[in-house]
């Protein structure tokens, strides 16, 4: 039972997160609180794909003279896949984040406050 969870740590680490930053956006009303949150859940997503791509023992899947196809260098090579999906998820968070914290300083600006239920005075 410790083994399957300690193998499965990566996993329910990232689910945690990914929870935690969905209280955060849904549960609280401030605007820099609610980013923060957004921003756990783009972490919590980047760990998991990390976790989908791990493999013991391997190579990282650059250019080298192993050979590839049928050897035991080839599935020793790490999969690509979900580190170019974390690469992008990172940028993709980075500007979410910056949009949203954007957007709490305009909310500042116009309305005072950080409160998201008064952000409706700007509908007028």
């Amino acid at each position: 039972m410790i083994e399957a969870l300690m193998q499965n740590l990566p996993f329910v680490v990232s689910a945690l997160l990914f929870v935690i930053g969905l209280y955060a956006l849904l549960f609280k009303s401030n605007l820099i609180k609610m980013a923060i949150g957004l921003s756990i859940m783009g972490s919590a997503v980047n760990i998991f794909l990390i976790a989908l791509g791990y493999k013991e023992n391997s190579i990282a899947p650059i250019f080298t003279n192993a050979p590839i196809n049928g050897s035991i260098n080839a599935a020793k090579m790490a999969m690509p896949i979900p580190q170019a999906l974390t690469l992008t998820s990172i940028v993709i968070s980075l500007a979410v984040t910056a949009l949203m914290l954007s957007l709490a300083v305009v909310v500042y600006r116009h309305c005072g406050s950080l409160n998201a239920s008064k952000a409706w005075r700007l509908k007028k």
